[in-house]
């Protein structure tokens, strides 16, 4: 019965422990043209702004910003 519990146990530590990291990560960007502003990576991978998911990785939105002239940085 105690070896069956030890299973369990580490069978629900191993589940717990590996479960998906939900986090949101943000950074900010600014321009030349524009204030100082927050992209954000949702769970899903898309950038979002001002909690505006944009339906776009986040990854892809960045370099476009990038590409336009906008600095992004943590």
């Amino acid at each position: 019965m105690l070896k069956a519990s030890f299973i369990l146990l580490l069978c629900s530590l191993f589940f717990f422990s590996c479960k998906k990291d939900d986090g949101v990560s943000c950074t900010s960007c600014s321009s030349p043209e524009t204030a100082s502003f927050q992209v954000c990576k949702e769970s899903d991978g898309n950038a979002s702004v001002n909690g505006q998911n944009t339906g776009t990785p986040y990854n892809t939105y960045i370099s476009g910003l990038e590409q336009a002239g906008a600095s992004c940085g943590n």
